[in-house]
């Protein structure tokens, strides 16, 4: 009888549960779309030599198509927030696949920097869209004890996509040319939306919060525990509030999380410009510091090597300490780093061990902002969070490379670093005035549960 239908809380269930082999799979197909996703975007910077001696052109003229992916992203991340709020999660992202996938198989077909740079500048608007989804579908099917360490697993994707994409640069252009990097660029996405489209589901709590029939719930939460029960049951999620029945940027503009959304916007755009200036401009001023070329670029790899051992610790630590203090200190560590190395002339011994605790600090930090952000949002407005963080971000992974040249130019080294350390610490401190906000909103409203946020 439905009066004694057992009623279920789809976050409490699976918190219960031990790790399936069904989320195992999830967290693969997750960690391969980042991967795939870091391919297709870096894809271009590893065509560009085979492009000058094919076209004839300076390498002047591929900064713009260099730039044309990261527009796409930015763009494609802002626009995906009111598609993930009309739509479901799953169809933005299968959609956002395709539409990547497509434009990179078109990029192929390009005969001038031009069309080459509208091609790519498409393939970001797919990338940028695809990005936020992955982020809430891996989140609603993670154990609260673990979806920190878990979102930040999958951000390690995005390192292995870039070291794939430049492997297969080095084994295919040579002998089939730069078009083939693409090609799998464009089979691979493509590939990756059909396994999505037919294995994967929609993320729990959205189906909850849409009211979606009971045995749909129920057929998904039967892949996770299959020795469970759910005949009959009633699903609820009892830790949305009256208020996050709101969507979109309703939500992320509401009194209560008002100020934790602009705060997450400026760490993001703050940690992007940096980390961009640095990946941009590092290798050049380690050279003119004595450094050679090929230790240069080594050193500067550094950086995304300590990333993933950054990612992983401190994904480890936020699912036991408070998330904001974490990721803080994370961006503390990697400022504090390079200023160090700003301030160290003539050892160049210490390079990789400052470069790996700097990278560790500020590309770990980065990897944990997708995470923080997917616990901060309720259910309706999680996706739309996660994808306007990541669009304001990466306008300041355009703006960090430009402003790199400029700082050179007015005032040399000293000027770069300074700059550098300091937007390395900004956002530390915009996630203290976050956390402290949600304290005091968390008390005026009598909320015993702060959004860790």
């Amino acid at each position: 009888m439905e009066g004694t239908s057992p009623i279920i809380d789809v976050k409490r269930f699976i918190d219960e549960q031990r790790f399936s082999p069904y989320q195992w799979g999830i967290l693969a197909v997750c960690f391969l779309l980042i991967a795939i996703d870091a391919y297709d975007a870096l894809t271009v910077g590893f065509v560009v030599p085979a492009l000058m001696q094919g076209w004839q052109m300076d390498k002047a003229v591929f900064g713009p198509v260099m730039s044309a992916s990261i527009v796409g992203m930015a763009v494609g991340a802002m626009i995906s927030g009111p598609l993930y709020d009309r739509s479901t999660p799953k169809t933005v992202m299968v959609v956002s696949m395709v539409m990547f996938g497509l434009c990179s198989f078109g990029s192929i077909f390009s005969e001038t920097p031009l069309s080459l740079g509208i091609w790519r500048l498409l393939t970001g608007l797919g990338i940028g869209a695809a990005v936020p989804g992955v982020n809430t579908l891996m989140f609603e099917y993670a154990p609260t004890r673990r979806s920190s360490l878990v979102i930040n697993t999958i951000a390690c994707g995005g390192m292995l996509g870039a070291a794939a994409c430049g492997v297969a640069a080095g084994l295919l252009v040579p002998t089939y040319g730069w078009k083939c990097l693409f090609v799998v660029g464009a089979v691979l996405p493509i590939v990756l939306a059909l396994v999505v489209h037919f294995y994967m589901p929609e993320p729990l709590r959205f189906m909850v919060m849409r009211n979606w029939p009971a045995e749909r719930i129920a057929a998904v939460l039967r892949r996770v525990a299959p020795r469970h029960d759910f005949n009959g049951a009633r699903f609820v999620v009892t830790e949305e509030q009256a208020e996050d029945r709101k969507s979109g940027m309703g939500v992320l503009l509401s009194r209560r999380l008002r100020t934790g959304t602009l705060m997450l916007w400026l760490a993001y755009f703050s940690g992007t410009f940096a980390y961009y200036l640095l990946m941009g401009w590092l290798p050049t001023l380690l050279q003119e510091a004595g450094a050679s070329l090929r230790n240069a670029t080594l050193a500067t790899s550094v950086l995304s090597v300590g990333g993933i051992a950054g990612a992983l610790c401190f994904g480890w630590l936020m699912d036991r300490l408070d998330r904001n203090t974490v990721i803080a200190l994370a961006f503390v560590v990697g400022g504090a780093s390079i200023w160090t190395l700003g301030r160290q002339a003539g050892q160049p011994e210490l390079l990789p061990v400052i470069l790996f605790i700097a990278g560790a600090g500020l590309s770990g930090a980065m990897f944990s902002l997708p995470g923080l952000a997917a616990a901060y949002y309720p259910t309706n407005g999680r996706s739309a969070g996660i994808a306007w963080m990541y669009g304001i971000g990466r306008i300041g992974g355009i703006l960090g490379p430009v402003a790199g040249g400029m700082l050179l130019h007015a005032t040399g080294s000293a000027g770069f670093y300074a700059v550098a350390t300091a937007t390395i610490l900004l956002p530390g401190f915009a996630l203290w005035i976050k956390r402290r906000a949600a304290s005091r909103n968390a008390g005026a409203d009598g909320v015993g549960v702060m959004r860790d946020a």
